[in-house]
């Protein structure tokens, strides 16, 4: 075989080669994900350690209950109950009160399957909006710029419900945001 010959022969491999590659690089693991940050550090997090109270000792042992396998401990920690406390509330009224709330927003009914409606649902959004080629193969964060359409512009919303005729006392007034 001649020189000439073998060389678009061995361009056409080559070009062959670069296309598997390339068409390797878009397929992945199906589940995209658009926000793609890395821990570097191998140690713990500290976000997840509660400081547990102080342990008591009572003036009586024999009028201690009886221990519930499972059950709550008094020094176990509580985050949701401490924060109801710190902001002047009750913690057995709040839950009383998330429970109306709940009942209150499923009074037309729920949905039963809807965690995996919406799991599923987001999945074929982010195969939708998984990013460019380049974004894939160089690990670009595109989770802000895919849910852009979802995100509530909130001085829109504002203008919205102001002109509807709710009062926003709460909210700055228009001259801080215009």
């Amino acid at each position: 075989m001649t020189k000439d010959r073998r060389m678009p022969r061995l361009m056409k491999t080559l070009t062959l080669g670069a296309m598997l590659v390339a068409l390797a690089a878009c397929g992945g693991s199906g589940d995209p994900n658009l926000m793609n940050l890395r821990n570097t550090e191998s140690g713990p997090d500290e976000f997840s350690v509660l400081p547990t109270q102080p342990i008591e000792m009572p003036q009586d042992l024999a009028s201690l209950p009886t221990p519930t396998p499972g059950g709550v401990n008094r020094t176990d920690p509580d985050p949701e109950g401490d924060a109801v406390r710190a902001l002047g509330g009750d913690p057995v009224r709040a839950a009383r009160a998330s429970g109306d709330v709940i009942s209150y927003a499923s009074r037309f009914g729920v949905a039963q399957d809807i965690r995996g409606t919406l799991a599923s649902e987001d999945l074929d959004y982010r195969r939708r909006n998984d990013g460019r080629l380049l974004e894939r193969v160089f690990n670009v964060n595109v989770y802000y710029r895919a849910y852009r359409p979802m995100a509530l512009d909130r001085y829109a919303e504002l203008e919205r419900m102001r002109r509807a005729g709710v009062r926003t006392p709460a909210a700055p007034p228009q001259e801080l945001y215009e």
